[in-house]
């Protein structure tokens, strides 16, 4: 019922590891067929137990290590990222049984051995949502212009856009349009991952204008802290303040820092 993999001393001198991995993946393919009921299901595991065995066998080979190229370039990495490179979405699953890659979230994959930093769960959640942008709290940690660290990705999607279902991503949504969510629009770099975070006049812009949800005393350190470390001019926040229709509400502030 099970094929033993053919061997090849010319190819594979030094693959006694993969045979263990063969066996070891015989042995856990039995073990599903015996606990699934019979039908579609069982019949098709049985049609791709070679294939799978095969698969698994590889964490040397020419695809397995490309696969963990990819991943080392991208930082975070999706099943249809493999799509442009021809190879099989079942990798990623494969190579993470096998303890190479790691599961951060559904369909995110990282290298075991990668160094999270402070914005890893920034590029996860922007790998997830690349429509979104970064915004306020968060936008403010990225920038530097705050104390708060957020336990929770903030993120500006359209006001018509599906919202999001990441369980296993802190993410907290607010919605624009307009010029309010295409405007003030960077694109950084985090872990390999492209991302989209507000300047930060705009930054500051937005957390005025959600001032009653994250604190006015929080939208004024940014105030403060964005003019002080000279990350904006005047005219660049009275610019995003009229975007935002916080102008009457800045314009106080504004006169006093000057």
């Amino acid at each position: 019922m099970f094929r033993t993999l053919p061997s090849d001393n010319n190819k594979h001198a030094e693959d006694d590891d993969h045979h263990r991995h063969w066996r070891a993946t015989k042995d856990w393919i039995k073990t599903l067929y015996r606990k699934t009921r019979p039908g579609i299901k069982r019949r098709q595991m049985l049609i791709n137990a070679d294939v799978l065995g095969k698969l698994t066998l590889m964490p040397k080979s020419a695809t397995a290590k490309r696969v963990l190229e990819i991943a080392r370039e991208a930082g975070v990495l999706r099943p249809r990222d493999l799509d442009a490179h021809g190879i099989p979405r079942k990798y990623l699953n494969l190579l993470y049984h096998q303890g190479l890659l790691d599961r951060v979230g559904r369909g995110l994959y990282v290298l075991v051995d990668a160094k999270p930093t402070e914005n890893r769960t920034l590029a996860e959640v922007c790998k997830r949502v690349p429509a979104g942008v970064i915004c306020l709290l968060s936008a403010l940690r990225f920038h530097d212009l705050t104390t708060q660290m957020p336990f929770q990705v903030w993120l500006a999607i359209d006001r018509k856009a599906r919202l999001p279902k990441e369980p296993r991503l802190p993410i907290q949504i607010v919605r624009f349009s307009g010029s309010a969510l295409e405007d003030g629009v960077e694109k950084h770099q985090i872990e390999g991952v492209m991302a989209k975070v507000y300047n930060p006049a705009k930054t500051v812009a937005d957390c005025f204008k959600y001032r009653n949800k994250i604190g006015l005393d929080v939208a004024l350190e940014a105030l403060r802290d964005c003019r002080s470390q000279r990350k904006c001019t005047n005219d660049e926040l009275w610019h995003y303040a009229k975007i935002c229709r916080v102008a009457n509400v800045m314009k106080p502030y504004l006169e006093a820092t000057l």
